[in-house]
């Protein structure tokens, strides 16, 4: 895959945020991890960059089987919401029964959209695991593409035309500004975090905050 240039120059700043382990702090531990492959794209990116914070990652389609087995489960920022979720339609209940089991979970870009009830970009239903909707940005411009700052770290890489709403607010941890919108660029419940951003294409700091993020979840 294309890497994404330039870099920002503060691209290894390191900051902490409510509920996250300090990111650079956070030690790299062998672990298996199981990415629920919606068949919509090149997942190369994401792989390279879990095997780069020691995450031995396998990739599956059948959304039921991607949770067994497993330490962590990675959705990855890829596709559109409606081809998702039809994808995720056949093992969606158990997928949730695991979230709910505690599960550990990173939902990524459109990932961190499938761990809500629904979406405004397709039909089908998300995993309901965070209440809310997902909605087309308010903003001049959209989509929302490029780096952008997120509260309490460097800036991170987006690339989205819809944000998350969630029904309660304190499930957000980080937001960013974009242009006159503040959209949640991290949430969590529990074992779960969703992140707005793709860290894979963020430099050293979405490696640092990938390391942070998976350290964090399945301690």
């Amino acid at each position: 895959m294309k890497t994404i240039s330039p870099s920002p120059r503060n691209a290894g700043e390191r900051a902490g945020v409510r509920g996250l382990a300090d990111p650079l702090r956070a030690p790299l531990r062998a672990m298996k991890a199981t990415v629920f492959d919606y068949g919509a794209g090149n997942l190369h990116s994401l792989l390279r960059a879990l095997a780069a914070v020691g995450v031995e990652a396998r990739v599956d389609t059948d959304p039921a089987r991607s949770v067994e087995d497993t330490r962590l489960l990675v959705l990855p920022g890829v596709g559109a919401f409606g081809s998702a979720a039809a994808r995720l339609a056949p093992g969606r209940d158990a997928m949730r029964r695991a979230l709910d089991g505690g599960l550990p979970c990173l939902g990524i870009c459109l990932g961190m959209q499938l761990l809500f009830d629904a979406s405004e970009e397709g039909a089908g239903a998300g995993l309901g695991f965070i209440g809310g909707q997902v909605t087309r940005l308010r903003t001049r411009r959209c989509p929302h593409i490029g780096w952008t700052r997120v509260d309490g770290f460097s800036e991170m890489y987006f690339a989205h035309g819809y944000a998350c709403r969630p029904t309660d607010a304190t499930v957000v941890t980080a937001w960013a500004q974009h242009d006159d919108e503040r959209v949640a660029a991290i949430v969590r419940r529990g074992r779960t975090v969703g992140v707005q951003f793709h860290p894979e294409k963020s430099s050293a700091a979405g490696l640092a905050l990938l390391r942070g993020l998976v350290s964090e979840v399945t301690s």
